[in-house]
């Protein structure tokens, strides 16, 4: 093989995307335009203790369409940075909140 059909081949390996980061996780505000702030939670055991710990991070995620609300649940998959902190984007709606979950009381 020479090495202008390697070089050929490189490039066209490089064509194909990357494998790319997938979350889960519960929408916790969408307050932006075309963004979403996302809570993933995931559990780590602690080095010491050996107890089982739930960490929380938030993504803030690009909602193209503006069609999430607080509490949908979603999967978001890892993009090229949209802005300072936006590195996520919305990929669907996997189950969308109650619309009577939050009550208001009358006192």
């Amino acid at each position: 093989m020479s090495a202008v059909d390697r070089k050929e081949e490189k490039r066209h390996e490089m064509k194909e995307r990357n494998k790319r980061k997938v979350r889960i996780g519960t929408v916790i505000s969408h307050s932006m335009d075309k963004s979403v702030v996302v809570s993933v939670r995931r559990l780590v055991r602690h080095p010491l203790y050996e107890r089982v710990i739930r960490r929380t991070s938030k993504l803030v995620a690009h909602d193209a369409g503006n069609t999430c609300r607080v509490g949908d649940r979603v999967r978001v998959m890892e993009t090229r940075p949209l802005s300072k902190t936006k590195h996520w984007r919305l990929v669907e709606i996997l189950e969308r909140a109650s619309a009577g979950g939050v009550e208001e009381r009358s006192v």
